[in-house]
């Protein structure tokens, strides 16, 4: 049997790209162009397993969410805050948070957001305003 291919970076720089601020990570199909945030051992829209590490647009729109009233000791003070999932403008989804959302409105799907590093652990999220371009620019 043939041993899984292995990515090319571990878990720890993936997470640390994110946290430092520098890029969001993921994996670019080369069989169908798609696009995905998580590694995985094949192409979830064509099965293929030739895949190759991709810098993901930092920028989309938020498909779903939730929001978080009662937290974990690490973001208590950070209350109510959202927990949403992305489609972002390159293609793929992510999943990440978004700090002091009250209501349901500011994550209804279709929001636009963006990558926004933060003072937490995780991917974090914001609302981008009306004045900013969809490609970041303001």
């Amino acid at each position: 049997m043939d041993s899984p291919p292995t990515p090319p970076h571990s878990i720890e720089e993936f997470v640390q790209g994110y946290e430092s601020g520098k890029t969001l990570r993921g994996f670019r199909c080369t069989s169908c162009g798609a696009m995905t945030a998580t590694w995985g051992l094949a192409c979830p829209r064509c099965g293929s397993s030739a895949r190759e590490e991709a810098v993901l647009v930092p920028r989309g729109r938020i498909v779903a969410g939730t929001i978080v009233t009662v937290a974990s000791e690490e973001f208590v003070n950070d209350v109510p805050y959202a927990y949403v999932l992305v489609e972002l403008e390159g293609g793929g989804r992510m999943s990440g948070w978004m700090p002091h959302v009250a209501s349901e409105a500011d994550i209804a799907p279709g929001t636009p957001v963006r990558f926004a590093p933060g003072y937490r652990a995780g991917v974090q999220f914001e609302r981008r305003g009306p004045e900013e371009a969809e490609d970041g620019s303001r």
